[in-house]
């Protein structure tokens, strides 16, 4: 038998380390995430702070093995089909959508194959036609919903609650905005006739509008004030939570930052949660799973909370005597 050649021995083992060491040194790819919303950096921040601690704690820390890549439409919804393309320019692996059925469309308009998750948007998808059903969503979205708009009626409920002389409700909403328009519409005339409630719908379109729109709503001088969800309510909250505050108007709302800005009560989806809930989509997909096959989660947790300095405020406000 022929003895090795200790040469090509020595040859094959230099190659093998070389080979082992190259591979050792390749850097490992970093995930880039697109972060795209219609609110803007103040009001947006706080929920992508609670998606990146939820990514930090899955071991996905940016700066090392992710990157993200934010676009604020600032309250501007033409911009969005621009900010989503660049997104898509940028090629990044995954598109993290914070709002409506507004910059969720304009991501699937962008791209048909990056995978886009959802993340807490006050919609039915599957009415929406963003995706085919909750179970099988298909295409290339997926991600959370929070039910928003069909908690109206427990949120007139509530706020009927803690003003039980509440007649007159003036309803706050965004006329841009297609799920506030449906809520007000469709899903808060029986609960409110059901309560013996008149509510006045008053539409904002733009920041500018809200100070004509405050002072209508003075005049026709209501016991309660309800402020639907949405990126213009949101980028809006303390102005809107002060004239509630100044008007002596208790006051019920669509998203919980507006509580912390000021407002009265909040109930709804622990929206917090389900920012935290994205990293479990980003880590799927990152693995290899398709959107197509990951379920759209409903929310399995609802919170109540109460801004108990503003109630002390509106209390001492109306009433006719104080005893100390």
């Amino acid at each position: 038998m022929k003895k090795p050649d200790l040469s090509s021995i020595l040859v094959a083992t230099l190659v093998l380390v070389l080979g082992v060491a190259a591979e050792a040194q390749q850097p490992k790819k970093v995930l880039l995430i697109g972060y795209l919303t219609t609110g803007n950096p103040a009001s947006g921040s706080a929920r992508a702070e609670g998606t990146r601690l939820a990514l930090r704690e899955r071991g996905y820390i940016e700066g090392q093995n992710i990157a993200i890549e934010y676009r604020y439409a600032e309250v501007k919804r033409e911009r969005l089909p621009e900010l989503a393309a660049e997104l898509v320019r940028r090629k990044v692996d995954i598109i993290l959508v914070a709002g409506g059925a507004v910059p969720i469309r304009a991501a699937m308009n962008a791209t048909k194959t990056i995978p886009i998750i959802m993340a807490n948007p006050g919609i039915d998808p599957v009415d929406a036609g963003l995706i085919d059903s909750l179970a099988r969503p298909g295409g290339n979205v997926t991600g959370i919903t929070n039910l928003g708009r069909e908690l109206g009626g427990k949120r007139l409920e509530l706020l009927k609650d803690a003003v039980p002389k509440l007649t007159r409700v003036a309803v706050l909403y965004d006329a841009a905005s297609p799920p506030s328009v449906i809520e007000v519409k469709e899903i808060l005339p029986a609960p409110a006739r059901a309560l013996k409630l008149t509510i006045q719908p008053w539409e904002v379109r733009a920041t500018d509008d809200f100070e004509r729109v405050f002072a209508a709503i003075s005049k026709w001088r209501p016991d309660g004030l309800y402020v639907l969800g949405g990126a213009l309510m949101s980028a809006n909250n303390k102005r809107i939570a002060d004239f509630a505050l100044k008007s002596r108007l208790p006051s019920m709302y669509g998203n919980s930052r507006a509580v912390d800005a000021g407002g009265l009560i909040y109930y709804g989806a622990d929206e917090a949660e389900g920012y935290r809930r994205v990293a479990y989509y980003v880590d799927r997909i990152a693995k290899g799973a398709k959107p197509a096959d990951l379920p759209v989660e409903q929310p399995m947790k609802f919170e109540l909370i109460l801004n108990l300095k503003t109630a002390k405020q509106i209390v001492l406000m109306r009433a006719t005597r104080v005893v100390k």
